[in-house]
């Protein structure tokens, strides 16, 4: 008879969790999801009548048995990434994933000396709306879905924060964290980070918001070519948390394109 294992707490100790102890050898594997493909794991698990973490192993099951193809799962990841990809990478990507020194055409500004490098601050998208000093409207970035890519629709935008909503908890305490009494009116892009977003890179000890148009720092002396983009992000201190590593660069042409590069692109061996 088969064990069914169940999620949640013990009815006669419900505050405390269920425990379950792995096989010996089994190692823990942690990864980050948005809300969007948090509820789609969900939607799969529940059709399957598995948990979430019993669809992922079955995936990873079905690799390690030769049932799923390495060639079948890279596909669906490359796909999957373009749909992730807000922001074009600098340069095109091999088969490991890693950059090539073969800059990507919609990035040729970058290379023709256009644009302004900043730092790369690995946090969440948002945007503060304020009037007279004050913070009137917080909202967060949403991404078109694959339905809707398929629509023609690439851009993102904005919508509202959920006050009472748990996703949204840290973007809103990093917003009323945010001294905003000396910013103009308008509507402010920013970088929500934190010690509990994104897994807090920065090392920061409070949430805050950092907005694009008033005070990521500009990397004035960033170079422009494979080579030296490599040896300089293998060293590039942040400039707004020294001490810590910079994640990567973004390029901001006046016209609103944008184009990155992370540290972690790079082939580890190169």
């Amino acid at each position: 008879m088969v064990e069914v294992r169940r999620s949640g707490r013990p009815r006669k100790t419900p505050g405390q969790l269920a425990r379950w102890t792995p096989p010996e050898g089994w190692s823990r594997l942690v990864a980050w999801v948005s809300p969007e493909e948090k509820k789609a794991l969900k939607h799969v698990a529940v059709e399957a009548d598995v948990a979430v973490a019993d669809l992922v192993r079955a995936l990873a099951s079905g690799l390690a048995g030769g049932f799923i193809t390495a060639e079948e799962l890279i596909g669906h990841v490359r796909k999957g990434a373009q749909v992730m990809e807000k922001i074009p990478t600098l340069f095109e990507r091999d088969d490991h994933f890693r950059v090539v020194d073969r800059p990507r055409p919609e990035c040729a500004w970058v290379f023709d000396g256009e644009g302004t490098p900043t730092e790369k601050l690995d946090g969440t998208n948002v945007r503060l709306t304020v009037r007279s000093g004050c913070l009137v409207r917080v909202e967060k970035r949403r991404n078109p879905s694959k339905a809707q890519k398929q629509q023609g629709i690439v851009d993102g935008w904005y919508v509202d924060t959920d006050e009472h909503g748990a996703e949204d908890r840290w973007i809103l305490a990093a917003a009323r964290n945010t001294d905003v009494s000396d910013w103009p009116d308008g509507e402010h892009p920013c970088e929500a980070l934190g010690p509990r977003v994104q897994g807090n890179p920065l090392g920061l000890e409070e949430h805050r918001c950092v907005p694009f148009n008033l005070c990521v720092p500009a990397l004035p002396d960033a170079p422009r070519s494979y080579t030296g983009l490599r040896e300089y992000l293998a060293g590039l201190e942040s400039r707004f948390a020294p001490g810590h590593l910079a994640e990567g660069i973004v390029f901001h042409h006046p016209d609103g394109r944008r184009a990155k590069i992370k540290r972690k692109d790079f082939p580890r061996s190169a």
